[in-house]
Order: structure tokens, then sequence, then C-alpha cells
């Protein structure tokens, strides 16, 4: 009788894995065609066209006319004519973002935290001045930038490749484990010839394959769809694709080393994510955020793998220059596995 060789248990454990996901059409649907839909929604949403016109209110009075006249010829808005009753209340439920009153001078009635409200305080008063008597000194000169690398959904595609790597690696392993754990699975692996660190090296690995497949799916999609590109090295993007998904795949296993319901590895993975989803620049910049909040979103690793994205796609950085995103991430890869190995436990 011919002698069967046996394979390494880390090799069994990868191969058990891979198989174990392509039999999960759920799975699939997320790593692959969700993140293809989000990119296929936002970047038709933020296409290269013409920003909608700001509605704003013209309270009806004797010098309603003429203003309304002027405010129509703007590109900038879309005036309507209404009552002042009316007009409150479409300016307090956001259906307009600026209600002129028409007094002698006239009264702005707007919120200054809304972008928008801002920019039509601006444009109104501009056409109402003219329509007054004032000229301007000069005409500037205009030269509109929508050069590949400056556009909305060059900065979107490499947050939401962080995002997915981040999603699919936590969720995937974390839910992976636990509900190995619940079915009584990790206890038989038990029994079997390997080492603990075998079977959570093999989820790694697993999510390495994946990996590789996903960002292939997306960035190609990108390409083809909406003509963004990597303008910096593709071996350093590859670099921080790999080093990310580690860090995050480690993530995933630190959160499933001892939850034992789905309910549970849920809600420790929702708790993990959610400031990332929020701060780490997946949809705009945390720019944004006051300043005492940015060196904490600094510290949460998606953060630094969005930086080095970014840096990488649009600004053809080098890999000196992102090295220290990537040396944040692996501290977070070496962190999170020892910690996920010293207190796993299978059941």
């Amino acid at each position: 009788m011919p002698e069967t060789k046996v394979r390494h248990p880390l090799l069994e454990l990868t191969i058990a894995r891979l198989k174990e996901f392509t039999r999960e059409p759920e799975a699939v649907f997320w790593v692959f065609v969700f993140p293809l839909l989000l990119t296929l929604a936002l970047g038709f949403a933020f296409r290269e066209k013409a920003p909608d016109r700001i509605p704003v209110g013209v309270v009806s009075d004797a010098a309603a006319g003429a203003r309304m006249k002027a405010l129509a010829r703007s590109p900038v808005l879309l005036p309507r004519l209404l009552e002042r009753g009316a007009g409150m209340e479409a300016l307090r439920h956001g259906r307009i973002s600026l209600l002129v009153e028409g007094t002698t001078p006239p009264v702005y009635w707007f919120d200054p935290t809304r972008p928008e409200a801002r920019t039509a305080r601006i444009e109104i008063d501009g056409v109402l001045q003219s329509l007054s008597g004032r000229r301007d000194v000069f005409a500037p000169r205009e030269e509109k930038v929508s050069e590949v690398g400056s556009r909305y959904i060059d900065f979107l595609v490499p947050g939401l490749l962080g995002m997915n790597v981040m999603g699919t690696g936590m969720w995937g392993i974390g839910f992976s484990i636990v509900n190995a754990r619940m079915k009584k699975l990790l206890k038989r692996l038990v029994a079997t010839p390997m080492k603990r660190e075998h079977f959570l090296i093999a989820q790694i690995l697993s999510r390495f394959v994946f990996l590789l497949m996903e960002v292939s799916v997306l960035m190609i999609f990108a390409w083809l769809v909406f003509d963004v590109r990597v303008r910096g090295s593709l071996a350093t993007f590859g670099l921080i694709c790999v080093v990310g998904g580690a860090a995050f795949a480690g993530l995933g296993l630190l959160i499933a080393s001892r939850a034992r319901t789905i309910e549970a590895v849920s809600g420790l993975t929702n708790v993990v994510m959610m400031p990332m989803w929020l701060g780490s620049g997946v949809f705009f910049s945390y720019e944004r955020f006051p300043d005492a909040a940015k060196p904490f979103i600094r510290l949460l690793p998606l953060t630094a793998m969005n930086d080095a994205l970014r840096g990488v796609m649009n600004e053809a950085m080098t890999l000196s220059q992102v090295l220290p995103q990537l040396g944040y991430l692996a501290v977070w890869t070496v962190i999170s596995y020892a910690l996920a190995l010293k207190l796993f436990r299978w059941q």
C-alpha cells in the first residue's frame, strides 16, 4: 500500500480556509462585488460635471421681482419666490440654503455652519451689490483644473481600497474563527498535529490570497471606468496593501481570540472599525477635523494606510517617503498578532 504523503499543518489549514471562503457566496459578494458597486455609485455621483445650483429663497415683496431676475442669471444659484413664513419653513428643513428678506439693506437668513449656505451668501451679496450699482475693480482670470490625480474619484479610490482591506481582513477572519469556535471545530483541531500559531498564520496567509484578487479587481475596475492610475511604483503600492492587510488581519485575530458568539465578535469589530470609518479619511480628508483630534486620528492604522496609498497613487511617492506609514502598520501587525497568540483560546 503506497504511503500517503502528509502535508504541513500550515498548508492544510490555509487550503481549508480558502475552500471555506469560496463556499460562502455572501463573503464573495462583500469582498469583490460590493466595493465595485460603491466605487461606481460614488464615482458617477461625483463625476466631472458642473455642481448643482444652490436653492435659495427670495421673500415676496416689492423688490422681489428685480432680485429674482438678477439671481436667476447666476450659474450658482437656483432662486425661488416664497412668502416669508414658507421661506423660513423651507430654510428650517433644508429645502433652501439661504433666504433673502427684501428690506433695505436686505437680510440674509442662513446657517453659517453649512458650506453651501456660505457660498450662497457670497454669491447673492455679489449679485445684489451689483444690482445696486457696485462695480468690480478688476475681472479675475479663471484656470480650471481637472487633471487625473486631482479629481475626487482619485481621492476616493485609495480610501475605498483601504476600507475594503480593513473590512475584509477584520470581518473575514473574526467571523471565521468565532463561527468555527461555536461549531466546536476549534476544539477538534486541538487533537490534530499542529500548533496554535499554525492556525493563526494560516488565517493570515489565506487573506493574502484574496487580498491580491480584491485589490486587482478594484484597481482594474477604477482604471477602466474612471481612469484612476497608480502614479508611483506598483511594487510600493503592492507592499502597502500587503502590510496593511497583515495589520488588519492581525486585528481580526485579536478581536476573535476570545469572542464566543457572532454577536460578540460583531460588536467588537464595529467598535474597532467605527473610528476608522469616520476619521481615517475614506470619503473626505481628516484635515477637516479639529486640530486637537488629528493626533488621535493619525494613530489609527487605516489613516496610515490611506495616506500611504494616496501618496503613491496620486503623488508618486517613493518607498522611502511612505516608510513611516509602512513601519507603523508593521508595528500594528506585530503587536496584534503577539497579543492574539497569547490570548487565543480554542473554546
